[in-house]
């Protein structure tokens, strides 16, 4: 296909299927290298390199209000803001404050939300936009809003290329027109001057500098910022979502009081598999709430991240840790909430301090259930297959490195070795010393037990045989714990580079 577009507003008409969008993607650098991709794309008679061509180009295609939108985009991408000029220029001052909405919230209307897609685009000071059916899905006077609009930006020393597929009654007479007017036009004189010139252009020795946008980007600690505060801002705005965050654990935490009721002292009782019991629902439960939020939540963000990636305002990497730092309040509080309950209700050890470690390690495995999720929705693109890969791991791992299942001494040395790579060793290691140090347990008995059921008479042998040496490795197994979550989002880092990738490639 040749195209010269020397025209202020140049619309691509064809029929469905024929590859206007793909056309589209090919020029604005959105296309990978799946597939065979050849030909050039001339600026001002320049060739740009393909990487160029998101410099260049603006390609048209979420709870924040018109304004936010407008000012975070404008945030990412320049370091001046210009969003009060871009809303007055698209008309939208009169919805700055309005929720955009979406399928689920109702927000602006549809020729509002086309305008506020456009404004995105312009923050970012292109000398070319590119429209993929910006007139698609709005009513007949909405749709010529939205064409005078291009019109009048198109005046103020703008290029816009639009594909549009507005079906009509005289479709195939329309067809054989423009079939008409193309050959008519290929055979005019016309055409003939416009190659001239663009050999012309080719040969110029002095040619005018490539349009690129806007450069004046701010840093990646400051687009790490806003993209914390939208992301922040965001999830504020959805209430069933945050009261959800914070009592997800806490709903938890009423089955298992309500289960245990109290713990006991007596050995007769239940007093030690109760605790453990315990132990084990507060380790091998609390990564699944941080699964399910990440499930429920992140792929929203994950595809508005590829698409404004792609625009070049920020890496998909930055996302991630934005999302990760904006969950960690949220996360702190859903567990101490749960702790709080839970701890001081069934009777665990009665001090302060237990209770702050007893806090401390439960809070670990919610934060690695759902960054765990995130780094893998980083090159999982479905969130199913990511929800029950989480699953298993978190199964694996509560029996490998627990203890619980079966003592990590009589396990083959093979498991042994792996239990080391799991963060539920550690975090049952501390909770047993936590809960069980210093306990003096009591059997009296009110029918005959067997031989050797009151042996267990104080918490220290649980610790000396079920786990040898975790008192003197309290501190250690502390740090070994949280060492997790830095790793965890380095691979993360690491994920969502490799995505930036395939998305681009």
């Amino acid at each position: 296909m040749f195209l010269c577009i020397h025209v202020y507003v140049f619309v691509l008409l064809s029929c469905t299927g024929s590859g206007k969008t793909t056309l589209l993607d090919a020029v604005s650098g959105r296309i990978g290298n799946c597939g065979t991709l050849t030909g050039e794309v001339f600026v001002n008679g320049m060739n740009l390199k393909r990487e160029e061509y998101q410099d260049c180009f603006s390609y048209v295609l979420q709870l924040l209000t018109v304004e936010e939108t407008l000012t975070y985009t404008a945030q990412l991408a320049l370091r001046k803001l210009s969003s009060a000029a871009i809303k007055k220029k698209l008309s939208l001052s009169h919805v700055s404050h309005s929720v955009i909405g979406g399928r689920v919230f109702p927000g602006i209307s549809g020729g509002e939300r086309r305008r506020v897609s456009i404004a995105s685009q312009l923050l970012q000071d292109p000398r070319v936009i590119l429209l993929d059916e910006p007139t698609t899905g709005l009513d007949s006077m909405t749709a010529n809003q939205i064409v005078e609009l291009l019109a009048k930006l198109a005046r103020r020393n703008l290029d816009f290329t639009s594909v549009d597929t507005r079906s009509s009654e005289r479709e195939a007479a329309t067809f054989s027109r423009m079939h008409e007017i193309t050959s008519s036009y290929q055979r005019s004189p016309i055409y003939q001057c416009m190659l001239g010139k663009l050999e012309q252009s080719l040969q110029r020795v002095d040619k005018p500098a490539i349009p690129y946008k806007s450069k004046e980007s701010p840093s990646g600690a400051a687009k790490l910022a806003v993209l914390f505060r939208r992301t922040l801002r965001n999830l504020s705005r959805d209430r069933m979502g945050v009261l959800m965050r914070l009592s997800q654990n806490l709903i938890y935490g009423l089955f298992v009081a309500f289960f245990v009721m109290h713990l006991d002292m007596d050995v007769s009782k239940g007093a030690v598999q109760d605790r453990i019991g315990i132990i084990y629902q507060s380790i091998g439960a609390s990564p699944y709430t941080g699964m399910l939020n990440a499930v429920a939540l992140f792929p929203a963000l994950r595809a508005i991240s590829d698409q404004e990636s792609q625009d070049g305002l920020y890496s998909k990497w930055q996302m991630f840790l934005a999302y990760i730092f904006h969950i960690l309040p949220f996360s702190i509080l859903s567990v101490f909430i749960f702790t709080s309950f839970l701890y001081w209700t069934v009777g665990m050890h009665p001090d302060t301090l237990r209770f702050l470690c007893y806090s401390a390690v439960v809070l670990v495995p919610h934060i690695i259930g759902e960054l765990l999720t995130v780094v893998l929705l980083g090159v999982v693109q479905n969130p199913h297959m990511v929800n029950s890969g989480v699953a298993l791991l978190n199964i694996a791992g509560i029996m490998v490195g627990s203890g619980f299942l079966r003592s990590t001494l009589q396990m083959p040395v093979v498991f042994q070795w792996l239990s080391y790579l799991t963060f539920q060793k550690y975090s049952c290691e501390l909770l047993i010393v936590t809960e069980f140090y210093g306990l003096d347990f009591t059997c009296n008995a009110s029918k005959p037990l067997l031989p050797g059921a009151c042996m267990i008479t104080q918490g220290s042998q649980i610790i000396d045989e079920g786990y040898p040496g975790a008192l003197s490795r309290y501190t250690l197994d502390f740090v070994l714990l949280y060492s997790f979550l830095p790793a965890l989002l380095l691979l993360g880092v690491i994920s969502f580079k490799i995505r930036d990738k395939l998305i681009r490639h």
